[in-house]
């Protein structure tokens, strides 16, 4: 009888989890906001519950998040073997900073709590750096390897959420032109780097 309920018990401590996990990602595939008290509302919870499964939001939203961006490696298959880097990084940014668009309410709710509780998020989710170190391949061997570094360091400025949400909410952007503006500024980094390696 006992070991019934305990198996009664975990099999509703994991349907609870499992709920919590498929509100999160719904409200995360729909690109608005993510907050616990939507998560425990979608998921027919209280948000105390919630709170029990994952000790804050982020947690939550990386066990959601993972595996869902593809490797840097396959985020360029369309690219097939083009070796110029200026293309190269125009394509991280824009797939980059589509994808942000596409999950912008778990994406700022990251960045919030890296700003407010740096402490709590060990990681973030995300592929930016991925990105940037796969573009800049064909340009590895023939740049300064401190003039490397520094563009990688520029592109991180550039090639980020947080570039995509200061172009549309400080500046005023559509997200469209906020996107173009970003690949423009991260190609005319790429470009001053090769016309170093030249």
């Amino acid at each position: 009888m006992t070991e019934q309920l305990d198996t009664g018990r975990t099999n509703q401590k994991m349907r609870t989890r499992s709920a919590i996990v498929a509100a999160a990602r719904d409200l995360i595939s729909k690109g608005g906001e993510v907050t616990m008290p939507l998560v425990a509302q979608a998921a027919q919870v209280s948000e105390a519950t919630a709170y029990r499964y994952f000790p804050d939001l982020p947690s939550l939203i990386s066990e959601v998040l993972a595996g869902v961006w593809p490797t840097p490696a396959e985020a360029f298959a369309p690219l097939g073997d083009c070796a110029d880097a200026v293309r190269r990084v125009a394509f991280a940014c824009e797939f980059l900073l589509r994808g942000v668009l596409a999950r912008q309410g778990s994406v700022r709710a990251m960045i919030s709590a890296t700003i407010t509780r740096p402490e709590t998020v060990t990681s973030r989710p995300g592929i930016r750096f991925g990105l940037i170190d796969h573009a800049l391949q064909p340009l590895e061997d023939s740049l300064d390897p401190e003039v490397f570094a520094q563009l990688k360091r520029d592109l991180a400025v550039v090639v980020s959420a947080e570039a995509l949400f200061t172009l549309t909410d400080l500046c005023g952007l559509d997200a469209e032109v906020a996107i173009s503006s970003a690949v423009r500024t991260a190609t005319t980094l790429a470009e001053a780097a090769v016309r170093q390696s030249d």
